[in-house]
C-alpha cells in the first residue's frame, strides 16, 4: 500500500449543500486523513463534497481511489487527478468494490446515495459480514434526526442492544481519527 495505514471509504454528496460548513469540513477531513497516512476510497467525482475530499487528500500528498459507474461519468464529472480510478458497470458493483477496498467507512452529509451506501455497510456490520468501523460524521448536526431514528429502532427492538456499539458518531475530524485508530 506504499505507506498507507488504512483506506477509508468516504460517502458524501456530489453537491455542496447550502451551508459552506459542509465543504469546509469535507476538505478538512480529507487533509487530516492524508496527513495521518490514510488513503481514501470514494465515488470518483470532482464535484460537490466528493470533490472537496479528494482535492484535499491529493493536496496533502495522499492516495485517492475513485470508483464510479460508467453511467455517472458525465453527470458527476469523473475526477482526472486521482491516484487510481475504477469505472464499473453499476452502483451495485461500485458499492461492493468500495467495501472491498476500504478498512473503514465514513458518511459525511449527503443525499439518498450517501444514505444507501451508509446503510449497506452498517447492515453488513450488523449481520457480521465485516467488522470495519462505520462512522457518521455529524457535521453541523446534519445527522441528528437520523440518530434519533436509530435510537427509536433500538428502543423498539429493531436494532439489538449489542449492535448499538456499531453506531459510531463523530463531530470532528479528530473524533473520526479516533474511531479509525481503533481499527488500525
Amino acid at each position: 500500500m506504499g505507506g498507507i495505514t488504512i483506506r477509508i471509504a468516504v460517502y458524501c454528496g456530489s453537491g455542496l449543500g447550502i451551508n459552506p460548513i459542509y465543504a469546509e469540513k469535507a476538505a478538512e477531513l480529507g487533509t487530516v486523513l492524508a496527513q495521518n497516512g490514510h488513503g481514501v476510497v470514494y465515488g470518483g467525482s470532482k464535484t460537490g463534497l466528493m470533490g472537496k475530499v479528494a482535492d484535499a487528500v491529493l493536496a496533502a500528498g495522499g492516495e485517492v481511489i475513485g470508483v464510479m459507474p460508467t453511467h455517472l461519468q458525465k453527470r458527476e464529472l469523473a475526477h482526472v487527478s486521482l491516484t487510481e480510478i475504477h469505472f464499473v458497470e453499476s452502483m451495485h458493483v461500485r458499492k461492493a468494490k468500495m467495501i472491498e477496498l476500504a478498512d473503514a467507512f465514513i458518511a459525511l452529509p449527503g443525499g439518498g446515495g450517501t444514505m444507501d451506501e451508509y446503510f449497506e455497510v452498517f447492515t453488513w456490520a450488523q449481520i457480521g459480514l465485516h467488522e470495519k468501523p462505520v462512522i457518521l460524521y455529524n457535521v453541523n448536526s446534519f445527522y441528528d434526526a437520523l440518530l434519533q431514528q436509530l435510537q427509536k429502532m433500538l428502543e423498539e427492538g429493531f436494532i439489538r442492544t449489542e449492535q448499538k456499539t456499531l453506531i459510531h458518531v463523530a463531530t470532528t475530524s479528530e473524533e473520526v481519527l479516533n474511531f479509525v485508530k481503533k481499527r488500525g
